[in-house]
């Protein structure tokens, strides 16, 4: 029986960028691991492959397999998200398995492994650090950790989607709400996961790929996964409680 692997964070953090980096500098980490790949009713961006990032399906169709007792469905960011744990038994049986995703059905999954026995490695990539939370809980009332945690994802999120699609619509601008305002309550799943790895690059940074190598939180977050992988603890990482952003 293989090993999960779960990459999770709020959307636009850089998860997806992060397994890019992963694949691109530490191929012989990177090519242990089978990725398990969602359904999702939200049509694809710029760059997306069907069966490669999620498998692209309908609403309707996502609401006609929920009732089968090995199809767990979620509601993600306005979104459905659908996931199969026989097919997940079936890769683990294989290999050791990778997940990147929402904080929700990461902390789904960390459940599930612990049920059923199997071994796992669960990542948080938050967009803070747990001292910069705390220093910000400390100003209260005159920072809202919520709002300034939105405030914070809703920038990188609009420089993401500009760049993946320059003038913006009114749905492309509520969607980001929808994502920007999600992210403080997903960053309340942390203290699930095994570690933390906090990473001021998001999604929107050039710092993962404007460069031959990465450079800056983009380079640390990426040795940091690398090094958690191969059973190590590198400094930078974090173990968060329950209590920690609250």
């Amino acid at each position: 029986m293989g090993r999960l692997v779960i990459l999770s964070g709020p959307s636009c953090v850089g998860k997806g960028p992060l397994y890019a980096a992963l694949k691109k500098f530490y191929p012989h980490i990177a090519g242990r691991l089978s990725r398990f790949v969602l359904y999702d009713s939200r049509a694809p961006r710029p760059g997306e492959v069907d069966g490669i990032d999620y498998h692209f399906r309908c609403r309707d169709e996502i609401e006609a397999v929920r009732e089968q007792p090995h199809i767990h469905v979620f509601s993600v960011r306005n979104d459905l998200q659908a996931m199969d744990t026989q097919e997940l038994e079936r890769s683990l049986a294989a290999s050791d398995v990778f997940f990147e995703g929402n904080p929700f059905i990461g902390s789904g999954l960390i459940e599930f492994v612990r049920t059923r026995g199997v071994s796992s490695l669960s990542v948080f990539l938050s967009p803070l650090t747990g001292e910069e939370i705390v220093e910000l809980k400390g100003r209260a009332p005159t920072v809202s950790v919520p709002e300034f945690v939105t405030d914070v994802m809703r920038r990188k999120l609009l420089r993401r989607t500009k760049r993946q699609k320059g003038i913006l619509s009114r749905e492309d601008l509520e969607n980001i709400e929808v994502r920007a305002q999600s992210a403080h309550s997903e960053m309340q799943q942390a203290w699930r996961f095994d570690h933390v790895i906090a990473c001021h690059d998001g999604e929107d940074s050039e710092n993962w790929d404007a460069f031959y190598h990465p450079i800056g939180d983009a380079r640390r977050a990426v040795q940091a996964f690398a090094a958690l992988l191969e059973g190590n603890r590198p400094d930078g990482v974090e173990t968060w409680g329950p209590d920690i952003i609250g």
